[in-house]
């Protein structure tokens, strides 16, 4: 039987009620839930296919798998992208829980994964049964052979990208050992001092996207974190693999959600206009918490700064809770995030205004 920690996110609460008793209200920039309206072509595209009383593919449309391939040469680098190796997936974190599992992973087995990481990575070796390993060095592993070794770039929750040179060596260190490496690129388009690049990119990939998988999704590129909208590529074999176990489980993106999810990936134009809207927010923020004494390490990329004062990240959010600002403690990523915290701007301008001016 699995054991599971406590759900992070419980321990902010009181600091959550505090920032709230402030006589201008929470500035919450603690989780990274967009707050900018969904697009309209794309609430469009979802209502005209409300009409669905038929059950819908697991394997998603046709129409759906070559607009993310499409989206895949366009705007991550893949090229020859193959709609075939698109599966569709209920949201990032179902896929991130359950990737262990459906890959076999088990007992015996080790999921390796960032000593800074999403929780959820830790929560997926651990309802596989198999065992977690946090690292940043995959060398000292030695002779040992994950089952599967995930990467994240940009990171959450540092916002660090990982260059393609970097990325290449860790491709040829699991294709050595036959693990799998699956990249988590949900922040892709969200590079701001550097730019970065998919596994699946020619120049870390090599041409072949042998005993690799990358998982994208829509929830930050065009404010869906309501419809729960993502997708799994790479290796088409690992892909087939997924989508009959899927199958057996009723793992299915809903039929208007996929057809919002073409609309999405059809168009770049919002997401343009988004990054345009994140850029003020990032800009205004780093200047506020670096004038009030912080220091931002990394972030030069994703919808995070990564922020310390050198104290316990505890202190640090009871210090801008007494402000009427919530932020996310960096331990809830790792141990080596012990005295850092998590500043999203994924909040409305009116809030970053508010924000910064008591800072």
């Amino acid at each position: 039987m699995f054991t599971l920690p406590d759900f992070p996110w419980d321990r902010l609460q009181p600091y959550k009620e505090l920032a709230g008793r402030h006589p201008g209200g929470i500035v919450d920039l603690s989780v990274g839930t967009p707050v900018d309206p969904t697009p309209e072509p794309i609430q469009a595209a979802l209502a005209a296919a409300a009409n669905a009383p038929g059950y819908p593919t697991t394997y998603g449309t046709p129409e759906l798998r070559e607009s993310i391939a499409g989206w895949l040469r366009r705007r991550a680098g893949v090229v020859g992208a193959d709609p075939d190796a698109v599966l569709p997936v209920i949201g990032t974190k179902e896929a991130v829980a359950w990737l262990p599992t459906l890959l076999g992973a088990g007992a015996g087995d080790k999921v390796v994964f960032p000593e800074l990481a999403y929780p959820t990575y830790d929560v997926g070796a651990r309802l596989a049964g198999a065992d977690s390993v946090a690292t940043d060095g995959l060398l000292s592993l030695g002779p040992a052979a994950p089952k599967i070794v995930w990467v994240n770039s940009p990171s959450n929750p540092t916002g660090k990208v990982l260059p393609a040179e970097h990325l290449r060596k860790v491709v040829a260190w699991a294709r050595e050992r036959g693990s799998i490496v699956i990249s988590d690129e949900c922040y892709l388009e969200f590079g701001w001092d550097a730019k970065p690049v998919s596994i699946l990119d020619p120049e870390v990939c090599e041409g072949s996207h042998e005993g690799l998988l990358a998982l994208n999704s829509l929830s930050k590129r065009s404010n869906l974190a309501g419809y729960r909208a993502g997708f799994i590529t790479g290796d088409l074999a690992l892909v087939k693999r997924l989508l009959e176990v899927r199958k057996h489980a009723g793992m299915i993106v809903p039929a208007p959600v996929q057809a919002a999810m073409i609309a999405a990936f059809d168009d770049d134009a919002h997401v343009d206009e988004q990054r345009e809207r994140y850029a003020r927010r990032r800009a205004a923020l780093r200047v506020a918490f670096e004038r009030h004494g912080f220091r931002i390490d990394h972030s030069e990329a994703s919808l995070y700064l990564w922020a310390t004062r050198g104290e316990s990240c505890w202190d640090t959010v009871a210090h801008l809770a007494e402000l009427g600002i919530l932020v996310g403690p960096g331990e809830f990523y790792g141990e080596a995030g012990a005295q850092h915290v998590r500043i999203a701007f994924t909040a409305t301008d009116e809030r970053v205004e508010s924000g910064t001016a008591r800072l």
